[in-house]
C-alpha cells in the first residue's frame, strides 16, 4: 500500500464553494470547466492533516472552474469500511480516492462503481501512459484514474555513513551485500528493516520478487495463477533470508520497530544505522526530524537489480473512482485526470503523479523530480502485489502475508517452509484457485 500508516480519522469539512455563471456557451455538463452552481459534489479519501489541507486546494481549484460546493470526508486506514457502509445505505459520495485495486474491484463487481466514459475518460487517455490506464481497467473498462502515486523502489541511505565507509550506492544484489559488509566493518549497521510494520515486508519482498522472476510471473502470482511454491518464491525467500540474517547487516530489533520509528533511526539525532527501504514518501519524513537534508545529506538509490533484470517499479497509488454517474461527479474526475490539478498538489511537495502532462519542472526538489520520472518512465511498472491480493491475504496487520513475513524475519524458518506456509494461506484466502 502507499502508506498503511496514516492517523485513523473521520472526518468531514466543506472544502470550497464558488459561485459559477451560465451562458449559452458553457462547457458540457462533463467537463471540468462545466457551471456546476448549485450542485454538491462529495469526495472520499484517506487523507488527512497536511495531505488534506494539500488535497483541499485542489478542490478548491475545481470549486472556482466549476461553481460547485465540494464536501471532503476523510476516512483513514478505515475507508473501505466506510465506503462499505456508506453503499448499503444507499449514500455513497460522489467519488472517493482508493489505495487498493482489490477494493475497487470489489465495488465493480457489485455495480457500485461507475465506468468512466466523455471527458473523464478522455483526459486519462490524453494524460496517462497505457500502463497506467491498464491500472484503473477493470474486466476491460476504464473506471478509475490514478491522482497520487508512489515509488516504492528506492532505498534512502545517510551519505556520511557512506563517504566514511568508502562506498557508492550498489547497483546490484551482489553489491548490496558488499557495500553492508563495508558499512558493517566501518562500525555503522548497514540497515534499519522496519520490521514492526509487515507492510514493509511485504514490500522487500515485492521487489525481490519483480527483479527475480519478472512483471508476467509478478501478475500470475497477484492472481494465484502460480503456487507460492514455486521456485521463483523460494529464491526471492532464499535472498531475503540471506540477507536479513547475516550478522551484523540490521539493527537490533528489527521486529520490534515500527516504519515512523525506523526512519529516525536512520536520519534522527541517534542514528543507529545507515540505510532503510521504503518510498518516496520517506523523503517528507526526513526533512521533518530536521537532521539531514534530502538530496545532499541523505539520498537514495533504485532498489538493486538480481541476475542482470531490468530496471522495474513497484508503485502503489491512490485511485480515484466515482460512485455517481452525474455531470458533477464526471466532471471532478475530469478534473482529477488534468495536468492542472496534478500541478497544484506536485508544486506542494510530498507527492508524485503518474500524470504524463505535468511538467517535470513543477515537483520543488530534484529529489522528486528523479522519484517521479522513475515512475512516469518506467519500463516495467507493477503495483503493490499485496494490495492486488484479497485482504486476509494482503492487506492488514493480521493478514497472513504480512504475519508470516514477520515470523520468518524473527525466526530461522527455512524457505521452502515458509513458501509452503503462504501457499496453504493462499488456498484459502483466493478461495481455492
Amino acid at each position: 500500500m502507499v502508506r498503511r500508516w496514516v492517523p485513523l480519522a473521520v472526518a468531514t469539512a466543506v472544502l470550497a464553494t464558488a459561485a459559477g455563471c451560465g451562458g449559452d456557451d458553457s462547457p458540457a455538463p462533463t467537463s471540468p470547466d462545466a457551471n456546476l452552481a448549485g450542485k454538491t459534489v462529495e469526495v472520499a479519501a484517506t487523507w488527512s492533516g497536511a495531505e488534506q489541507a494539500n488535497f483541499q486546494a485542489v478542490l478548491d481549484a475545481f470549486a472556482a472552474k466549476t461553481g460547485a460546493t465540494v464536501k471532503y470526508t476523510s476516512g483513514g486506514n478505515d475507508l473501505p469500511v466506510l465506503l462499505n457502509s456508506r453503499i448499503a445505505g444507499g449514500s455513497p459520495p460522489d467519488v472517493a480516492l482508493i489505495s487498493q485495486p482489490g477494493v475497487v474491484a470489489e465495488f465493480v463487481k457489485r455495480g457500485a462503481v461507475k465506468p468512466l466514459t466523455g471527458d473523464a475518460a478522455a483526459a486519462i487517455k490524453d494524460n496517462y501512459s497505457s500502463a497506467w490506464q491498464e491500472l484503473g481497467t477493470v474486466n476491460g473498462q476504464l473506471y478509475g484514474v490514478y491522482f497520487k502515486v508512489a515509488n516504492k523502489s528506492v532505498i534512502w541511505y545517510r551519505v556520511d555513513s557512506f563517504a566514511d565507509a568508502g562506498v557508492q550506492p550498489p547497483k546490484t544484489w551482489d553489491e548490496l551485500k558488499r557495500v553492508s559488509t563495508a558499512l558493517a566493518d566501518s562500525g555503522v549497521t548497514p540497515m534499519v528493516a522496519a520490521g514492526g510494520d509487515g507492510w514493509v515486508l511485504t514490500d522487500w519482498f515485492e521487489n525481490t520478487y519483480l527483479r527475480v522472476a519478472g512483471p508476467e510471473m509478478y501478475d500470475k502470482l497477484a492472481k494465484h495463477e502460480i503456487p507460492w511454491t514455486d521456485p521463483s518464491v523460494v529464491k526471492t525467500l532464499t535472498l531475503l533470508a540471506d540477507y536479513w540474517r547475516t550478522p551484523r547487516f540490521l539493527a537490533g530489533s528489527p521486529t520490534q520497530t515500527a516504519f515512523t520509528q525506523a526512519i529516525a533511526d536512520v536520519f534522527g539525532k541517534s542514528p543507529k544505522g545507515a540505510m532503510l527501504f521504503e518510498g518516496d514518501f520517506v523523503a517528507s519524513e526526513i526533512n521533518k526530524l530536521g537532521e539531514l537534508k534530502v538530496g545532499e545529506s541523505a539520498k537514495f538509490f533504485n532498489w538493486p537489480s538480481v541476475d542482470g533484470s531490468k530496471p522495474a517499479v513497484v508503485t502503489a497509488g491512490d485511485q480515484a473512482v466515482a460512485f455517481k454517474d452525474t455531470p458533477e461527479a464526471n466532471a471532478l474526475m475530469a478534473f482529477l485526470a488534468s495536468p492542472e490539478a496534478a500541478k497544484i498538489m506536485a508544486a506542494k511537495g510530498g507527492f508524485i503523479s503518474a500524470n504524463s502532462g505535468l511538467d517535470i519542472a513543477t515537483y520543488p526538489d530534484d529529489t522528486t523530480r528523479q522519484l517521479a520520472e522513475a515512475v512516469v518512465q518506467a519500463e516495467s511498472l507493477r503495483f503493490d502485489l499485496s494490495d492486488l491480493t484479497p485482504q486476509t491475504f494482503g492487506g492488514g496487520t493480521s493478514a497472513h502475508l504480512w504475519v508470516l513475513l514477520q515470523d520468518f524475519l524473527a525466526k530461522p524458518i527455512a524457505p521452502q517452509a515458509l513458501a509452503q506456509q503462504l501457499e496453504t494461506a493462499a488456498k484459502k484466502d483466493f478461495g481455492g484457485n
